[in-house]
Formats: structure tokens, sequence, C-alpha cells
């Protein structure tokens, strides 16, 4: 694992989104904060509808129009990316300093271009040496362009490159569109790549593969990863830390060694005990995540969790630190060794 780094890449502070939606506004985020140094892989963990991918496409700026942000900062590199000029996010920040690897490679290739034409479509726009301003595509980059992405998609291990870039996205593997999905997340040499479940379309062993290359990537070029998922199979094998979200709230956030070993939060010790074991009988967690558009006042978790108490109804949470860089919101954290 990383050894702390001193400054942070990404700070989110207090923010929260809501969707206006049919049934009402849906409060989907709630406060968050958390940060995330440079050179690290973070893992985002919780239930489905949590919240994870909606703080992701926060960080990006790309969230629907039926959506609202609003908070305190979400500071990424000294820049806020809550007040920055749009063009200035639209050509220096999305898809070229922040980079996104999305769940399903096929939807995000166009099916009707060779995979090779969306390549270097990207690298006209996003390529780390185009110059702000610079119109068309000048034939000496395009050449450095080239042999940039014919060397990245050789160190993702993709065979026959010259015939691959001729292909169409059908016509290769499941597995062969993730990786080059992670090779054009790092085309443009950003300085943080949000993956957003991206194991989840694959079979367990190109999953291990497509982990492996992506943690190796990173660490290769000190790029810092923010990784959605709700298998926490994936969030021991790459992260360096994790943070636990539940229907809106980031609730811990630990070494990943000490999220398995000692939780703080209840809600973490009983997504550990709900891991499959040849020991113990399948468990789950009872009750219901909580309808967003009328969420429980509080800690949002309070309704299910065992160790609730009036305290936990009525305020949110502060947060503690029960050990070094080990961060809780409870009123009854549980005791860390």
């Amino acid at each position: 694992m990383i050894a702390p780094m001193d400054a942070d890449l990404l700070s989110i502070r207090d923010v929260s989104v809501s969707f206006t939606t049919e049934s009402g506004t849906a409060h989907v985020l709630d406060e968050i904060s958390l940060t995330l140094r440079r050179g690290e892989i973070m893992g985002l963990v919780g239930e489905s509808g949590c919240g994870k991918t909606t703080l992701a496409r926060t960080i990006l700026g790309a969230l629907p129009p039926n959506a609202r942000a609003r908070g305190t900062a979400i500071t990424f590199d000294g820049r806020d990316l809550l007040t920055i000029d749009p063009r200035e996010a639209a050509d220096q920040i999305r898809g070229r300093a922040i980079t996104f690897v999305p769940q399903d490679p096929f939807s995000a290739f166009n099916p009707l271009f060779t995979i090779g034409d969306q390549i270097f479509e990207l690298l006209r726009w996003k390529s780390p040496d185009r110059e702000a301003g610079e119109r068309g595509y000048p034939r000496t980059r395009r050449r450095a362009d080239h042999e940039r992405a014919l060397a990245l998609l050789r160190r993702v291990q993709l065979p026959d490159i010259e015939r691959l870039l001729r292909k169409y996205p059908h016509e290769v593997s499941g597995g062969q569109r993730q990786r080059l999905m992670i090779a054009m997340a790092l085309l443009p040499e950003p300085r943080l790549v949000i993956a957003d479940e991206p194991t989840t379309a694959l079979d367990v062993t190109i999953q291990a593969q497509i982990l492996r290359l992506l943690r190796e990537l990173a660490v290769e070029r000190g790029v810092s990863v923010l990784l959605t998922t709700h298998d926490l199979g994936v969030a021991w094998e790459i992260c360096d830390r994790v943070t636990v979200m539940y229907a809106g709230q980031a609730l811990e956030t630990a070494p990943i060694e000490a999220f398995f070993r000692a939780p703080a939060l209840p809600y973490t010790r009983l997504l550990l005990d709900s891991l499959p074991s040849g020991e113990n009988p399948l468990r789950g967690i009872a009750g219901d995540v909580p309808n967003l558009v009328n969420p429980p006042p509080g800690c949002r978790f309070h309704p299910r969790c065992p160790e609730v108490s009036d305290v936990c109804r009525a305020s949110r949470p502060p947060t503690s630190e029960p050990a070094p860089d080990h961060l809780v919101r409870c009123h009854h954290p549980l005791a860390v060794p």
C-alpha cells in the first residue's frame, strides 16, 4: 500500500445533490465530505442506490438537468469545480485532467465508428500535447498521438493492435473493450481517473486481470483513482483506502486493512458479516434502503441499525477519529483496537 501523501488532490466538503422527480425532490447526496490523496486509490463502497455514481458524476460535472448540486467546495488540484468556468472545465478538466472508466464499455463506444477512429478523435481534443485554443489537428501532434496510443494499447496487453484499431466495438470481447476504456482514460495523462464499477459486466477471471492492470497502471503513472463498487472483494484487491456510503451519506473512511480488520461503523460491520463464508450461512441486513424523497432524519441508517438510540434519530452524527487516518460518522461507533 502507498504511504500517506503530503497533499490532497481532491477535497469534497459538505456537498449535497438533489434530483427533481415526479415523486418529489430526491435528496441523493447529503453533505458528503471526503479527500483523495495524490497517487491513491480510494474505493467508494455501499449498497446499490447509495449515491456512489452520483458523487462520481458530480465531480465530473456530468449531472443531468434535473439535478442540483450545492456545497462548500469540490477542490481539485487547487480549483473549485463547483465554481469553475464551464468552458474551462470542458476544455481542461473533464476528459483531460479527470477521466472516466464506465461500468458498461460497450455503451460507451459509438457502434458506427471503428475503435481507431474513436481513440484518435479523443486525442484530437484531449491530447496532453494539445495547447489551449489550438485549432485543427497538426500533423506533428497527430503522429505523436498515434505513437502514444500504440504504446499504451500494448501496455494494456491488447493483441494485434493495428488490426484492432480497424475493428468496430462489437467485434472485440468485453474484456478487450474494458482494456480499451482504461487505455482511453489514461491517454490524456490525467491526474484523476474515476472508475464506475469497471468490472461488473465481466466474468471473475477477467475481473481479476482488469483490476490488476488498473492498479499497475495507476501506480506506474502516479494517477489517483476513485473507484465505485458494491463488491468488497474488489475494494480489497485494489484500494488503499475505502469510504463507506449509505443512502447518500459518507459514514466511514479507513485504510483498507483497518476497514476489514476493525471497522468502527455498525453498518460496515454488517456489510462484512454479509460476505459469503464457508463457515456461516448467508446473512443480509434487516430492513430496506430508505426512500430518498423522504429520507429519515439524523443518521439515515438508524432505522436498520442495531445500535440505534434517540440521538441517532434526531441529529446527524459528528465525525470522530477512533484511530489514525480512520474517520467515522456515528453516535455509537464500535471500539477500535
